[in-house]
């Protein structure tokens, strides 16, 4: 069973998220401003958080930003009609996913069951056939989604590891990013290319030596990304 945060000061929104919800016998906890979500998100652990941008107390960027200090839990960012700068800045303070206000929740339950997917929190179990995947100096743990550089752990949200999985695991293919679009975030996501773009530079701080020039998450220009085996060259 599913334990979800909301966290909304528009107690009537969190109602009806709670209610139909509760529906797919999900457990779902309520916060009504920042501080208090983020308190929540402290204490106890959630297998997502929706988070309203616009909160009293403290905004939900903020609230995004330093729960990612402690926890690559999947982050869904509600925010408000034709605000891309707030989505872009949401993806890049380490949201999975945002869904634009007034939203529909049958879309808003079908993306996190698509999440929930990808997290084996549903049904998943294909990545457990290879626990380890190695490239180069890079190591993925897929059962409990970790990556190491040089044996050193990296911390990456749930969609930033589903990138570079997909990365590592077809070495030298690249994929444009309407293609990673589709393969990661499914076909039906209504968000852009950069969405692709800011995972991608997140990624690339987190991993590369000198993200200016990356030596694992590659650009083949004009085409898209990909991660080199140098093995194999």
């Amino acid at each position: 069973m599913a334990k979800i945060l909301v966290v909304d000061d528009e107690k009537m929104i969190v109602k009806g998220i709670r209610f139909s919800l509760l529906q797919e016998g999900w457990e779902v906890e309520a916060a009504y401003d920042g501080e208090e979500g983020l308190t929540m998100a402290k204490a106890q652990e959630f297998d997502m958080i929706l988070l309203d941008i616009m909160l009293p107390k403290m905004n939900g960027l903020e609230v995004c930003r330093q729960i990612r200090e402690f926890s690559n839990v999947p982050i869904i960012m509600l925010t408000a009609k034709g605000d891309d700068m707030d989505k872009i800045i949401g993806l890049e303070y380490g949201a999975d996913d945002y869904i634009t206000k007034p939203f529909n929740i049958l879309e808003v339950k079908a993306r996190m069951k698509a999440i929930m997917r990808r997290n084996h929190l549903v049904n998943g179990n294909e990545r457990k056939k290879e626990t380890v995947i190695e490239l180069n100096d890079l190591k993925l743990n897929t059962e409990n989604e970790t990556v190491y550089v040089k044996d050193r752990e990296v911390k990456v949200t749930a969609k930033e590891f589903d990138v570079l999985h997909l990365l590592v695991t077809n070495p030298n293919k690249v994929f444009s990013r309407e293609k990673l679009l589709e393969l990661v975030w499914g076909k039906d996501y209504p968000g852009d290319e950069r969405t692709v773009d800011v995972h991608i530079r997140r990624l690339r701080e987190k991993i590369e030596e000198n993200p200016s020039f990356p030596k694992y998450v590659q650009t083949k220009w004009g085409i898209g990304y990909y991660c080199k085996d140098e093995k194999a060259l």
